[in-house]
């Protein structure tokens, strides 16, 4: 089913409005890509108007990670998303969405780009494996 982004044909009192014409193919829209970690990249791209390409990623393996205190970025593996506040269904399911923190090889990251409209993850180190194994411990104890 197509997604039409034209105006509606009700008013906000609820009556009617009469179409003065048909629906344009440039008032089309696309249903959102949403990026889910597998196995391999793969790009999905969609026609524009003009015939422009845009791309979005339907899976990622792999984020842009940018460690803040050293100022390096590395290419890592994505284990898994840990919890996305864009929506719960989201978390749930595995949909990886700006502002999304995956966990990584190298840690937790917060992902800064929008994956479904850019071929690439990028993110930003939040936490260290390491302080992510102390603090696991630590709660162990207090047990």
């Amino acid at each position: 089913m197509g997604v039409w982004h034209g105006r509606s044909l009700r008013k906000p009192t609820g009556g009617r409005i009469r179409p003065h014409r048909k629906k344009r193919k440039y008032e089309m829209g696309n249903p959102p890509t949403e990026t889910l970690v597998g196995d391999k990249m793969k790009i999905k791209e969609r026609r524009g108007m003009g015939g422009n390409i845009k791309q979005g990623l339907k899976f990622a393996s792999h984020a842009n990670v940018a460690d803040p205190e050293t100022g390096e970025v590395k290419n890592v593996r994505i284990l898994e998303v840990v919890k996305n506040p864009a929506s719960q269904y989201y978390e749930r399911h595995g949909v990886i969405t700006k502002g999304a923190i995956i966990r990584t090889e190298i840690g937790l990251a917060k992902v800064t780009n929008r994956p479904g409209q850019e071929p690439v993850v990028n993110a930003v180190l939040i936490k260290k494996e390491e302080e992510e194994e102390s603090e696991s411990e630590e709660e162990s104890e207090g047990e």
